[in-house]
Order: C-alpha cells, then sequence, then structure tokens
C-alpha cells in the first residue's frame, strides 16, 4: 500500500477494493457524499464494520453529515496505489484462463494482464484477449523482460509447484492460485489460494445448514 505507517487487519484489507469500487461508481453518477449506512446496502458490510475499516485510516467523515465521495475515492486510490499500473501473467491458457485473458479486468485501471503462457502450440504465438501467448519454456525470460509482479496460476495441479518454484525466482511477488494444489513458496511471496471446488462445497454446507432469513421465517 501506498501508506506503509498504516497497518491494518488483513480481513479490512481485503474489503478496501469492495469499498473503492462502489465509490467509482457513486462518483460516476455524480453522488457528492454517502452515508456509512449507504455504503452498506451497497457493499453487504455492516455500518459498524465500515466505519471501524474507516477508522483506521483517521478521520475519513463527519457523524450527521456522511463521507465526502470525491474525498475518499482520492484517499483509497492512492491507498491502493490505483495510479501504479501492476503487470500480472497468466500461466495457463485453458477454459478459466482463456476467461480471465478475454475480462483481463478491464474495470482495474491499475491492473492489467500482460502476458500469458502455454504449452500448446496452436495458442503459443497467438494474442487472445489482446494479450500474447508464450511458451512456457521462455517463462522465466518474459517475466523478467515485462517485470511482471504478480501471477496467475490457472494450470493442472501437478504442474502448479514446479511452475511456482520457476516465477519465484524473478520480479513475482504475488501468486493467485486457482489449482487445487497447496503451493509452498518463499516467505517474501504472498499467495492466495482460490478453489472453486472447495467455495462451492462451502456454499452448499451453508446452505443446508445455515438458513437465511426469510427461510427461518417460513
Amino acid at each position: 500500500m501506498a501508506n506503509e505507517s498504516v497497518k491494518i487487519p488483513q480481513a479490512t484489507a481485503k474489503r478496501l477494493p469492495l469499498y473503492y469500487r462502489f465509490l467509482k461508481n457513486l462518483h460516476s453518477s455524480g453522488k457528492q457524499r454517502v452515508s456509512s449506512a449507504e455504503l452498506s446496502e451497497a457493499v453487504k458490510v455492516d455500518s459498524a464494520t465500515i466505519r471501524r475499516d474507516f477508522s483506521y485510516f483517521g478521520a475519513l467523515g463527519k457523524k450527521g453529515y456522511g463521507y465526502n465521495v470525491n474525498y475518499l475515492l482520492t484517499f483509497f486510490r492512492k491507498t491502493l496505489d490505483q495510479d501504479e499500473l501492476t503487470k500480472v501473467a497468466l500461466i495457463g491458457v485453458g477454459n478459466l484462463g482463456t476467461a480471465f485473458l478475454n475480462y483481463n479486468f478491464l474495470k482495474n485501471n491499475n491492473t492489467k494482464i500482460e502476458v500469458a503462457f502455454d504449452v500448446d502450440v496452436n495458442k503459443v504465438g497467438s494474442k487472445i484477449g489482446e494479450v500474447p501467448v508464450f511458451h512456457m519454456d521462455d517463462l522465466e525470460k518474459v517475466i523478467k523482460e515485462h517485470n511482471i509482479q504478480v501471477a496467475i496460476l490457472t494450470v493442472p495441479a501437478p504442474a502448479a509447484q514446479s511452475i511456482a518454484d520457476r516465477i519465484v525466482q524473478g520480479s513475482v511477488n504475488g501468486i493467485l492460485n486457482f489449482t487445487p494444489a497447496r503451493l509452498s513458496v518463499p516467505s517474501t511471496i504472498r499467495i492466495h489460494h482460490i478453489d472453486l471446488a472447495v467455495e462451492l462445497q462451502s456454499l452448499i454446507y451453508f446452505l443446508k445448514h445455515y438458513p437465511t432469513e426469510s427461510e427461518k421465517e417460513e
């Protein structure tokens, strides 16, 4: 983050991009101020949590007035380094990888998938979503040349660890892992695991054992 002196809980840090996205929408619609209750309704985070999150950064709003949208937008843009482009590599151009390339985080101006990698000769040398696809053999070289900071892994699970071992030797300091494999990386590397199968199983479990408010009332 831009302000290294601010140490906030990881749960709060994960919510900041959500707040920023909503504030951008408010700004685009011409809204000048917003209350924590309005923010709560939009992002589905309770008002007390929002006020606590914001309190880590000092007095961002005024009681009875709410929050100035332009001020918050500027503040969170700086806090989230929105003016600095983060270059991303996508490794594994299968169905999920192709979807990422076509989407390419179009609403996030500070994040761009710069390059992609695969072993399929029919994909290597082509462009998908305007992103060039390189052969996996050139992984280290291309990552270094493009100064890639983050890698998205959408490869088969058995290949994930060996690829992680290769990319952490260069400029990559963050990995978004969409494989079921739990990777071992140096402590200097931040890794987030997103296992879609586990998330789906978790959702089904909660549906069965933790009914929603409407179901409780029936």
